[in-house]
């Protein structure tokens, strides 16, 4: 029963660590409409594939991005055609294991977790998972 607590925590530090990201991406880059956008950005040539942008390093792949905070925390994330925020076991577990305290979850006790979340995590296909979408803050105005 407490491994499955310790995977939902971990589920939900990752989701809460993407947030983080989306913002201070977006704050850094105002031009960013959305997290999914780097990716763009990058194949445009507008920023490099990889680099450093505030606390943040990232690292521009395939269809997704891997992002480190300066404590060494990752967070990997694709994204779809229409720019959800998509990740998988794989991706939840990496995320554990780079944790200043790592937590190495297994695959099922992740799985359980990320389903138990529901709402707010939407299984788009077997072991991946989306961030149900919150309505955007508004075009800059706060």
């Amino acid at each position: 029963m407490e491994q499955v607590g310790a995977a939902r925590d971990l589920v939900l530090g990752y989701v809460r660590a993407l947030s983080a990201i989306d913002e201070a991406m977006r704050a850094a880059i105002p031009s960013l409409e959305r997290l999914a956008d780097i990716v763009g950005l990058a194949r445009s040539r507008q920023i490099s594939r990889s680099g450093q942008i505030g606390t943040y390093f990232y690292n521009v792949h395939g269809a997704g991005c891997r992002f480190e905070s300066d404590n060494g925390t990752e967070v990997d994330v694709d994204f779809t055609a229409d720019g959800s925020q998509v990740f998988d076991l794989w991706r939840l577990r990496w995320y554990g294991l780079s944790l200043p305290e790592p937590l190495d979850a297994r695959d099922q006790e992740l799985r359980a977790a990320a389903r138990s979340l529901q709402p707010l995590l939407t299984e788009v296909r077997s072991a991946w998972f989306s961030v149900r979408v919150r309505p955007s803050h508004g075009s800059g105005a706060r």
